[in-house]
């Protein structure tokens, strides 16, 4: 275990206060970085063994560090409380980062949706760069220093205890994560540090998640994804939501760009026990006349040909069986015998696959936390906390959580940012 120790400070005469920084993740390496720029002697505190390890892992390894879409649907891509952003974004936004990494040597790239990467497509390379920025601006970097508690007094930041040590400060930033994937160091100590000193936390559960599925057929699928399919969602019956894109099964039901975007919603659903089922349109570019029309000529085209040879034009090869299967159809039955009611059933099934959802994937397996500290107990022009002076909490502490596309990194570095800033020109 590393041994917090004595803080000696960096600039001798340096009048300025301490400033501890909880948890080097996106937003914690930000605010560090901004406060140090900005003439604070800062300690950056993180309980493992190197820092940035969700960074690392974000965006299958490559890191979508923002999305390049106008403000007002960048927001759009968060929970509810996503308008809280408006204030963080409005002094450090897509631009602003994307000028941080690129003077700081690191190139971007613009891809699909506008989502940016950096060029290498190493995530790694992400973190390397803020770990070079860092000590550049002569931040302290502490790993293995687990903090214990947040002291205050009369209403104010005091310091934290670390390993059994008391290291003493006059602000503090928590920026210790969420409680998705815990192996990365986002094990929710955050939340409960943020409630020892006052603030409230809002029920944490999993966004961004896969979902599971109890029908063994669907499960057999596992491993295929289908691109350009459309979906939608009912809830107790109810057309909820509808999108277009791509869904993956897997090996206990289904997953994908789409389906995790629309997580959260079935989540919550499904909490409430809620009936969830979702729709699969194979063929969105053919309304029914016209898929029923693509029928016929293949089937009287292939007429000599079995059933199943057929399909295999029209779906991968993966799903064949399970549509035969649920329409009711012999594989191995000469397309010349299919009868109108086979193929209504056929064509139903291709603009309607449906698949009850039983549950979801927990929340240790989600790429991000929904639930938090509501925004209501942070200053969105500062983020210091409205319950304690000195005290700034930023990143995915917030209960504030957006869809896949770079939209929640972003959040971290502009929350981290304006943290770093508020707490120096405190």
């Amino acid at each position: 275990m590393f041994f917090c120790g004595s803080w000696k400070r960096r600039r001798k005469g340096d009048a300025l206060a301490k400033l501890i920084v909880i948890g080097a993740g996106a937003a914690g390496m930000m605010a560090a970085g901004q406060a140090a720029s900005a003439g604070l002697d800062v300690l950056l505190l993180e309980k493992m063994s190197r820092p940035g390890n969700k960074i690392r892992i974000s965006g299958k390894g490559r890191c979508n560090l923002t999305n390049a879409s106008p403000l007002h649907d960048f927001i759009s891509h968060f929970n509810r409380e996503g308008r809280f952003l408006h204030q963080p974004f409005s002094y450090f936004f897509v631009d602003e980062l994307m000028k941080f990494f690129t003077e700081l040597g690191l190139p971007l790239v613009r891809e699909r949706g506008d989502r940016i990467f950096p060029a290498s497509g190493r995530a790694g390379d992400v973190v390397e760069t803020l770990q070079q920025w860092l000590d550049s601006v002569g931040v302290e970097l502490r790993h293995q220093a687990i903090v214990e508690q947040i002291r205050t007094g009369q209403g104010n930041v005091t310091g934290v205890r670390c390993n059994g040590e008391t290291l003493p400060c006059t602000r503090i930033i928590l920026a210790a994560g969420g409680a998705s994937y815990p192996v990365t160091g986002s094990s929710g100590d955050g939340f409960r540090l943020a409630a020892s000193v006052g603030h409230t936390v809002a029920a944490l559960r999993p966004a961004l998640v896969p979902l599971v599925v109890d029908d063994p057929t669907v499960r057999a699928m596992a491993g295929l994804d289908l691109k350009n399919v459309g979906l939608r969602i009912y809830i107790d019956g109810k057309r909820r939501a509808s999108d277009f894109g791509e869904v993956g099964f897997t090996r206990f039901g289904i997953g994908g760009p789409i389906i995790l975007t629309h997580s959260r919603m079935i989540v919550d659903a499904l909490r409430t026990t809620k009936e969830v089922t979702v729709s699969l349109d194979l063929k969105p570019a053919l309304d029914e006349t016209k898929l029923d029309n693509r029928l016929q000529r293949d089937l009287h085209a292939r007429r000599d040909e079995s059933i199943e040879s057929v399909l295999r034009g029209l779906l991968p090869r993966e799903m064949v069986a399970t549509c035969l299967n649920y329409c009711a159809v012999d594989a191995r039955k000469s397309a010349r015998l299919i009868n109108g009611r086979e193929r209504m059933r056929l064509r139903r099934l291709l603009k309607d696959f449906r698949i009850d959802i039983t549950g979801h994937r927990p929340l240790a397996e989600a790429i991000v936390t929904a639930g938090g500290i509501p925004p209501a107990e942070i200053n969105p022009r500062t983020m210091e906390s409205t319950r304690v002076k000195g005290l700034y909490l930023c990143g995915e502490l917030l209960d504030i959580d957006g869809d896949t596309g770079g939209y929640n990194l972003q959040a971290a570095f502009s929350t981290g940012w304006l943290a770093g800033r508020s707490a120096a020109a405190a």
